[in-house]
């Protein structure tokens, strides 16, 4: 009878530990925590170490800008210790969700402390984690979450931020010396839509205009705008069309054909790449993209 009660007791508690119950949002598995999107999933991966059990909201491929959370939702976060949001105008949709799902939690801003740019509109634009040292500031705000969510494992936690941090540094570095090799003149980009500033800007490249003229994936282009891009483009010497994974190139491709310029349809924006991509880490996205806008341009 008593090997009875001890197993009951034992499939009790793993119950309790699979919905979260009574355990202050932690398992065997280790503190509970939810990511808004890829970017901030990928990063907390990397500091975490598995120390934590994360869950990210937004897939690869999906973009924050349209994103309609559903009930898993809002299961996931109220399960959670800790939410990892963006912010920047990026997952508003966040505070919704936690009302939504029962009230307070947690939140840290991973952004917090980051180097903003302005848009045309005035509003700051939110793909910061373009910029490798915006990035490193994410890791150091998402370390310091963690930490303070889990004091045991704080020390692992920083030395893995550290760690994670010397792979952006090398990235960065690896970048400037792919973009040294693009021709002056040569060195024009057009975008699908206005999400690439930061890395454009970082690496001295020029803005030239963008399909979708706005930082947001559901704006619409007019067919002035397009017409005026076209113009553009041939005013210009652009040598391509640069549009990401998670939006549909057709117009872009329409442009390309008519300017006679390359279309470049697989970059990274919103959302990182699927798991062995090659672009499902924060450093390997910016070299990924990097790759393909060098190649373009050369």
């Amino acid at each position: 009878m008593k090997s009875l009660a001890v197993a009951a007791a034992v499939i009790v508690a793993m119950a309790l530990a699979s919905c979260g119950g009574g355990d202050g949002g932690s398992d065997a598995l280790g503190i509970r925590v939810v990511a808004t999107t890829t970017q901030i999933g990928a990063l907390t991966r990397e500091v975490a170490g598995g120390k934590v059990r994360l869950s990210v909201l937004l897939k690869a491929g999906a973009s924050a800008h349209d994103f309609e959370p559903g009930p898993d939702t809002l299961k996931e976060i109220n399960a959670a210790r800790l939410v990892l949001k963006n912010g920047i105008g990026l997952d508003d949709w966040l505070d919704k969700s936690i009302k939504s799902a029962g009230g307070s939690k947690t939140v840290a801003l991973v952004t917090e402390g980051v180097k903003t740019q302005k848009r045309d509109d005035g509003e700051e634009d939110p793909h910061v984690w373009h910029d490798a040292d915006n990035a490193a500031r994410m890791v150091d705000n998402i370390v310091a979450a963690l930490a303070a969510a889990d004091p045991p494992n704080a020390a692992t936690f920083r030395a893995n931020g550290d760690a994670y941090k010397q792979k952006l540094a090398a990235a960065d570095k690896e970048i400037r010396a792919l973009i040294e090799t693009i021709p002056v003149a040569s060195r024009k980009v057009v975008t699908n839509h206005d999400a690439f500033g930061y890395f454009l800007d970082r690496y001295g490249l020029t803005f030239v205009g963008a399909v979708i003229p706005s930082t947001s994936s559901e704006a619409q282009p007019s067919a002035k705008e397009i017409a005026a891009l076209q113009d553009l483009i041939r005013r210009e010497g652009v040598k391509a069309i640069f549009a990401e994974d998670e939006i549909d190139p057709k117009v872009a491709r329409e442009i390309a054909k008519d300017t006679g310029v390359k279309i470049i349809d697989d970059l990274y924006a919103d959302s990182l790449g699927e798991p062995g991509s090659g672009a499902d880490t924060v450093d390997g996205m910016l070299l990924s993209n990097a790759r393909k806008i060098v190649e373009a341009l050369k």
